[in-house]
C-alpha cells in the first residue's frame, strides 16, 4: 500500500477519535439525562432515520432489546404505512437527522405528538423542526465527514452511534440492570459462554 494511501486511513481515524470528544462536549447533560429517563420509563421504544442514522437506529434498537427494553427500527416509509401503530401514549420515538430537516421524518413527528408519543430528537441543528416539535433534544456536532469530499456519512455515524451506545450505558445504571439478566437473553456465541459459564 502506498504511504500516501495510508496517510488518508490515518487522518480518517484522527478525524473520527478528534470528533467524540467535541461531540461529548456539544451534548446539555440535563437533555440527556431527560431522554435516559424517558427512555427507562417508555412502554415501548421506536427510531427511526434515513442512510446513515437509520443504519445507526438499527443498532439502538437492538441495544435497547439487549437491556430488554422492547424496541424496534421502524423505517420511515413503513412509518407513513401503518408501522407508527407500534407506538402508543407514553411509548418513545426516537428522530435522528443530522441537518433536523429530513422530509422523510417529519410527518412522523406529526404522528407521535397525535398519539401522545415522546420524541427525542438527535441533530445537529438545534433550530430546524425536527429539534422544534421534539420533546427532548440531544445536540450531535461533527466538524467534518472522513472523505476528502466531506460528504459521505463516517464521522456522522460514528459520532450518532456514540451517543446511542452512552444512552445505553446509562440506561443500564438508571434501571439496575445486571449482567444475569444479559446471560439470559444472550446465550448463543462467545459472549453467552462467557455469562453463562
Amino acid at each position: 500500500m502506498e504511504r500516501s494511501v495510508w496517510k488518508h486511513a490515518e487522518a480518517s481515524f484522527g478525524i473520527e477519535s478528534s470528533a467524540l470528544m467535541q461531540a461529548l462536549a456539544c451534548i446539555a447533560p440535563s437533555a440527556f439525562e431527560a431522554a435516559v429517563a424517558a427512555l427507562a420509563n417508555a412502554g415501548c421504544i421506536a427510531a427511526s432515520g434515513c442512510g446513515h442514522s437509520g443504519i445507526a437506529c438499527q443498532h439502538f434498537a437492538h441495544l435497547m432489546c439487549c437491556v430488554e427494553l422492547p424496541a424496534r427500527f421502524i423505517s420511515p416509509a413503513e412509518a407513513l404505512h401503518g408501522a407508527s401503530g407500534f407506538l402508543k401514549k407514553g411509548d418513545v420515538m426516537v428522530l435522528a437527522s443530522r441537518g433536523g430537516k429530513t422530509a422523510e421524518l417529519l410527518p412522523i413527528l406529526d404522528i407521535c405528538k397525535q398519539k401522545g408519543v415522546t420524541v427525542i430528537s438527535i441533530t445537529e441543528d438545534t433550530a430546524s423542526p425536527l429539534a422544534l416539535g421534539a420533546d427532548i433534544v440531544i445536540t450531535m456536532h461533527v466538524e467534518r465527514e472522513t472523505d476528502k469530499y466531506n460528504s459521505q456519512g463516517t464521522t456522522s455515524f460514528i459520532v450518532l452511534s456514540a451517543i446511542f451506545d452512552a444512552l445505553q450505558a446509562a440506561l443500564i445504571e438508571a434501571t439496575g440492570y445486571t449482567n444475569d439478566q444479559f446471560a439470559v437473553i444472550h446465550p448463543g456465541g462467545a459472549v453467552g459462554e462467557r455469562l453463562n459459564s
